[in-house]
């Protein structure tokens, strides 16, 4: 397809195990790893549609994994202790710490 031709193909929007979207020609076998959600359109219709479900573009396994940890975190150090002289809350994990 030549630059100046106007797309109008048909696509579907894609999604794969780790919640990650992307557009597919439809009729063409969508690759393994990857689900159709049930929005089919033009391409600007598609990649708005995505803009809009997908949101949090971390992967899935890196959200769960985010999510156990500040649980764990927060299970470590009760809410009412934050603040409290003598007790030592750590900086989360990538910061440093002022000396």
């Amino acid at each position: 397809m030549h630059n100046d031709e106007e797309d109008t193909r048909i696509y579907d929007v894609v999604m794969n195990h780790e919640e990650q979207y992307s557009i597919w020609l439809k009729g063409k076998e969508i690759p393994a790893g990857w689900v159709a959600v049930g929005k089919s359109g033009m391409k600007p219709e598609c990649l708005a549609y995505i803009d809009e479900v997908w949101t949090d573009m971390r992967p899935l396994s890196l959200r769960k994994h985010m999510e156990a940890f500040e649980a764990q975190r927060a299970a470590q150090i009760p809410p009412s202790a934050v603040g409290v002289p003598g007790i030592e809350v750590p900086a989360p994990a990538g910061t440093v710490e002022a000396h």
